[in-house]
């Protein structure tokens, strides 16, 4: 289960990047494309430290 929650959250992560990357170049959507880049990336750091550690017995 540690492998398939790692894998969700780096998938999140690097989408993220990638949302934060284009959204310069999305005329009117900058700030929306920038904004769900930082959820996504949020959402990626949030897995690992409560989902996961409370798991693990931490």
């Amino acid at each position: 289960m540690n492998v398939v929650a790692f894998v969700i959250a780096m998938g999140l992560f690097v989408f993220g990047m990638w949302l934060m990357g284009t959204a310069p170049g999305l005329a009117g959507f900058e700030a929306i494309t920038f904004f769900a880049g930082i959820l996504c990336i949020a959402l990626a750091m949030a897995i690992p430290m409560n989902i996961l550690g409370r798991r693990d017995g931490v």
